[in-house]
């Protein structure tokens, strides 16, 4: 019997009776794997080109894998896949999936299509902790940080189901990405690795509510991929109320993090900014952004607010304080866009993630 250490965590490998799930295995895990077999090292990247390349999910269709050691794998590395309970799609293109997991746990994810480009919006967890106002997963509480594997397989059956690659990963879906960051970040390295997925770094986006351990770490992570904070509120007392988890992570340590993270990476950091009807859409708000992100020269995205069954108080701000906001930012040599409204007649849209997580 010899030891293994995979994704970080000690298995016993036994060549009679372990038994592993193969999403779970990185590249250099797979290589070690084949190594207790007295396989060539090479055959690990073979069999992940086919999983994460070609999306082959049976050994059987391994072609160029012996017929000995697809019966091994078959046997001892089980490809375990969410099962699809629905697909909706809306009337502008957007896709909404449902998924199921092994202990009937379900989450949803969505697919947006962009034209000439189409992008994956993953989820990170079952439920969310951090209950925002405007977030509809927040109702839902918090149940389980989705496994590496879970994560992968929404995105690598998407893509199945696609019938082509999809081109960004966003993880921005249920929960909170930087909760669950040792498998957030093993994830990352798989779909980035060359032997795998080969997906580009730019091509890549977490985005969090503000986690600033975790936004501390990825300025250090060694793959430059993009992040994306969600900020709703330019001031502790109204980011207070609208997130909690800002009680926790003020906007002081929050900037002070962004900065640490522009400052290693080079990166340009996206901020997300949901517009609520007379709560934060006051154009006072717009100069208080812009005097708060001073240096960071963010790339701002303005989301008129998605109305969510849980908060019916919470209205989308209107037409003229909208252009008013935006106005503002015009005025002070602030790049921005008015976000695109998509797939909100499908609850697919930003914040409508929520289901009754139930077997």
């Amino acid at each position: 019997m010899k030891n293994l250490y995979i994704t970080g965590r000690k298995f016993l490998f036994n060549m009679n009776n372990n038994n592993y799930d193969a999403l779970e295995l990185s590249l250099n895990d797979w290589e070690l794997l084949f190594a207790n077999w007295n396989e060539a090292k090479f055959r690990a990247g073979q069999v992940c080109q086919w999983i994460y390349a070609k999306k082959e999910f049976s050994y059987n269709g391994m072609s160029n894998l012996s017929l000995n050691l697809r019966g091994k794998l078959s046997e001892q590395v089980f490809i375990t896949l969410p099962i699809m309970i629905r697909q909706q799609v809306s009337k502008d293109g957007t896709k909404k999936f449902l998924w199921q997991f092994n202990d009937n746990s379900r989450v949803e994810s969505v697919l947006l299509n962009h034209g000439g480009h189409k992008t994956a919006c993953i989820s990170s967890q079952v439920g969310c902790p951090l209950n925002c106002a405007f977030c509809y997963t927040g109702s839902m509480g918090f149940t389980r940080n989705l496994t590496r594997g879970e994560i992968l397989g929404q995105f690598l059956l998407m893509e199945k189901i696609n019938g082509s690659d999809i081109n960004n990963i966003v993880f921005m879906g249920m929960g909170e990405p930087l909760l669950n960051e040792a498998n957030i970040f093993s994830v990352i390295r798989s779909l980035n690795d060359k032997k795998m997925r080969n997906l580009g770094a730019r091509h890549i986006t977490i985005s969090t509510s503000g986690i600033v351990p975790g936004i501390e770490d990825l300025a250090d992570f060694e793959i430059p991929i993009r992040l994306s904070l969600s900020l709703h509120a330019p001031n502790d007392f109204l980011r207070n109320k609208l997130m909690p988890v800002n009680k926790q992570y003020p906007l002081q340590k929050l900037i002070n993090a962004l900065r640490r993270y522009k400052d290693r990476t080079g990166e340009r950091i996206t901020i997300e900014y949901a517009l609520i009807n007379n709560i934060n859409d006051d154009v006072s708000l717009a100069y208080e952004m812009a005097a708060l992100l001073d240096g960071l020269e963010p790339y701002i995205n303005l989301i008129p607010f998605n109305p969510i069954p849980s908060r019916p108080d919470l209205k989308r701000s209107d037409n003229t304080r909208i252009k008013e906001f935006c106005a503002a930012l015009s005025s002070l040599k602030i790049e921005y866009e008015l976000r695109k409204e998509r797939g909100t007649d499908i609850m697919a849209a930003c914040g409508q993630l929520a289901i009754n997580n139930r077997a």
